[in-house]
């Protein structure tokens, strides 16, 4: 068993929004592993949170990990659910949890056992699969990205009916992610990576997934998300490539299962 993982800030400055995390062994067998993309407030902060995300996806995130590793015998979808309701429970007593903008992240979540891999994805982060045979499937929500094809992608999108969702404070959200199960023997491997680390492929196309993969596994995250921060820093007018925020926060993790 091999876990790798990494995370930097886009602004040295600013708190990092994701979170990343795994654990050995889940309940006596197997283990787990999540990743969170918190989304960035508006500039104004008018989140209606006296927290912020990063405190938030702090504590989805622990919430998350505990349960998909010690409540085995709850879905992935429940464990999300429960998560959600936890950390609203930790704020809405001072916190405007109806603000569409209150505290909210993209969520990665996989855990395994002799018998089976267990996946959750919810938004725009990536999971991708290393099968038996090398092949490598990338699992996503693309619901942001059809909406991107009609057109732009607005606040009243997010967590709407015919929009994009977002791990936020309604644990019925759960319901709505991409969720499944493989056998254990046909899962080499598995990686999540938030979209700050996913650009090495979306937006600067140094690779594809399965080109991702390999790098993850010969060289870790690490040099994953320095290859995204070189690729950054040489187009910081954003001229070549289109993206909302020169830098972004980057999580990866590796798990050769």
């Amino acid at each position: 068993m091999r876990i790798e993982l990494a995370t930097r800030p886009g602004d040295p400055a600013r708190p990092n929004e994701d979170f990343v995390s795994a654990v050995l062994p889940a309940s006596g067998q197997g283990g787990a592993l999540v990743l969170l993309d918190g989304v960035t407030p508006p500039p104004d902060g008018d989140d209606g949170c006296e927290h912020g995300v990063p405190w938030f996806t702090a504590r989805l995130g622990g919430a998350l990990l505990e349960l998909c590793a010690t409540r085995r015998e709850l879905t992935l979808r429940h464990c999300l659910s429960d998560a959600i309701t936890r950390a609203a429970d930790a704020h809405r007593a001072l916190c405007d949890l109806g603000h569409r903008r209150t505290p909210q992240a993209t969520v990665v979540a996989a855990r395994w056992d002799e018998e089976r891999v267990e996946y959750l994805v919810l938004s725009d982060s990536v999971l991708l699969v290393e099968g038996a045979d090398g092949a490598v499937t990338p699992v996503l929500d693309d619901r942001i990205a059809r909406l991107a094809a009609l057109g732009p992608v607005t606040d009243a999108h997010r967590n709407a009916e015919g929009g994009f969702h977002t791990a936020a404070a309604d644990p019925a959200v759960a319901g709505l992610a991409v969720t499944g199960a493989l056998p254990r023997a046909g899962v080499r491997a598995l990686a999540a990576l938030s979209d700050g680390a996913a650009r090495w492929v979306e937006v600067f196309a140094e690779g594809d997934w399965t080109a991702c993969a390999a790098l993850l596994a010969k060289s870790g995250p690490r040099a994953l998300v320095d290859r995204v921060r070189a690729a950054e820093l040489a187009d910081p007018d954003r001229r070549l490539f289109r993206r909302g925020k020169v830098h972004d926060d980057a999580a990866a993790v590796y798990a050769e299962l």
